[in-house]
């Protein structure tokens, strides 16, 4: 994959690259509060507590990286901010809209500005890369073929899928589906992305291919992105902040360095076993 500039991307404003927001009056000075809080969200299934009390925040521009043993809750925060699930108690706001509660229309709007790679990409079946990819700018509408076809090649290109631009998703690998669902997801002109388990059943090589998409999206467009892994070499490379789940509660939330240099039990026990199970530092 190569690292092609993504400024061209549709959508993409100088002031959502840049992260800001405009004041009331317009003068554009109003400093901007956080894109995504939870404050205080629990959720239960079948009377297991999955989230209990978590709280945390995520800066517009920056990354949030989501860490903790698998069946911890990590997806489920995902999921509450897409409006698939509803939480037991507790808030969730986007750029300071309340959205527990929110009416289905008003979550179609949300999801217009929040988009979601999920681990199986979540491809059309039945359509190539390149309809997969030009799917959301045909249902935005407002352009036309020769502009939808330019924005997708350009798209395809960003994640290096320009070779497979006509192949269906069952012929790809795990990772290039995952690349084109992140092209698809762009398509969409996101200001959020949000990223499950992203690396996943991939090689450290596709897996650092991953990441290095990954930041351009923040370095270029100004995007807002959180990740969900328990991949601790991708979230050195990506994270700002670090929210660790343990046993449905925020372990830890703050700062990556903060979260490495913590000796708090829990915390050295999942680097350990992340240290144990990739030894090496490839990738």
């Amino acid at each position: 994959m190569s690292d092609h500039d993504l400024t061209a991307v549709p959508g993409q404003t100088d002031a959502k690259r840049a992260g800001t927001t405009s004041a009331p009056d317009g003068t554009g000075s109003a400093p901007p509060g956080p894109m995504i809080v939870f404050d205080r969200v629990s959720i239960s299934f079948n009377g297991r507590p999955v989230l209990e009390d978590v709280s945390f925040s995520v800066a517009r521009g920056q990354t949030l990286c989501i860490l903790g043993r698998s069946g911890v809750g990590k997806s489920v925060s995902l999921r509450i901010l897409m409006g698939f699930l509803q939480p037991d108690s507790g808030s969730v706001s986007v750029d300071g809209q309340e959205i527990v509660g929110l009416s289905e229309e008003g979550m179609r709007a949300i999801r217009r500005r929040i988009t979601m790679v999920f681990q199986n990409g979540a491809l059309f079946d039945s359509l190539s890369v390149r309809e997969n990819v030009a799917f959301p700018l045909r249902e935005h509408g407002g352009l036309d073929e020769d502009q939808v076809q330019q924005i997708v090649g350009r798209l395809i290109t960003m994640v290096g899928a320009e070779d497979v631009m006509d192949a269906l998703p069952a012929s790809l690998s795990t990772g290039r589906r995952r690349a084109v669902a992140i092209a698809r997801a762009l398509a969409a002109q996101p200001e959020v992305v949000l990223y499950d388990e992203p690396t996943t059943m991939v090689d450290p090589l596709v897996a650092r291919r991953l990441g290095n998409i990954v930041q351009r999206l923040k370095r270029q467009l100004g995007l807002t992105s959180i990740v969900v892994t328990h991949d601790m070499r991708f979230a050195e490379r990506l994270a700002d902040t670090v929210l660790f789940l343990h046993e449905g509660r925020a372990g830890f939330f703050g700062a990556l360095a903060d979260f490495l240099a913590s000796s708090d039990g829990n915390i050295q026990r999942f680097l350990e076993l992340d240290a144990y199970r990739l030894p090496s530092s490839q990738g």
